[in-house]
Formats: structure tokens, sequence, C-alpha cells
């Protein structure tokens, strides 16, 4: 039995394959994904805030409004835009369109430039709003 192990070859891994945009947006899916959950920590925390009290949740606040909760809050709107085109995509696929090479190539290609613009477009509106 041990000499039909050894005797088969390794499975392919990423260094073997030459990396192709669908490839890299299926790897951004996932690592997004897990990047959600982190965002969700941060909107819990918000909300603990709030319940926690009046000084506790300005201390929140304070922070979310400092450059560096302000760089994290627009991370998390632009992975969770990223995630939704690729949710989007995903289901696209599933309805049996969008598989030709050169179209969910295009579409790979698009999905970060869309992602980008439409976590800035939030940001611009939410501060037009303000």
């Amino acid at each position: 039995m041990t000499n039909v192990t050894k005797s088969r070859p390794l499975s392919p891994h990423l260094q073997i394959y030459k990396p192709i945009p669908t490839m890299v947006m299926s790897i951004m899916h996932r690592i997004t994904g897990g990047a959600l959950y982190v965002g969700t920590v941060l909107v819990a925390w918000w909300l603990i805030a709030a319940a926690m009290g009046e000084a506790y949740f300005n201390w929140v606040s304070w922070f979310f409004g400092t450059w560096i909760g302000m760089l994290i809050l627009f991370g998390y709107t632009w992975v969770l835009f990223h995630h939704m085109l690729g949710g989007i995509r995903h289901l696209v696929w599933d309805t049996g369109h969008g598989y030709e090479k050169h179209l969910s190539t295009r579409v790979a290609m698009a999905m970060p430039v869309a992602s980008a613009a439409l976590a800035v477009l939030t940001w611009v509106i939410g501060y037009l709003v303000r």
C-alpha cells in the first residue's frame, strides 16, 4: 500500500499554477469573507458601547473618528463591497451564465475597481448627508 501512495504525483498547488484574474478574485473572495468577521466584531463593539453608556460610546465613536479608525472603517466598507460583488458573480455563475473566458476575466479584473469605487461613493455620500 505504501508503494502505491509514494508513486502517486503530488497535487498541484499555488506554485505550479500561473495566477489568472479569476483565480486571484476567488482567493480574494475567501480573504474578504474572513475579513468580514473582523468587521462584524467592530460593529458589535460599537453596538455594545452604545448599550454600555454614553461615556464608553463616545470613546468608541472617537476612536472610529481618528484617522486609523476611519482607515479601518473604509477597509471594512471596501471588503463588504468586494465580497458582495464576488457573491453576485457566483450567483450569476449559478445560473449558468458568465463562464466565457473573456467575460469572466473582464469581470474579475473589474471587481477591485468597482468595489473601490462603491466604497468611495458610499463614503462621499456619507459625508454629504452628514
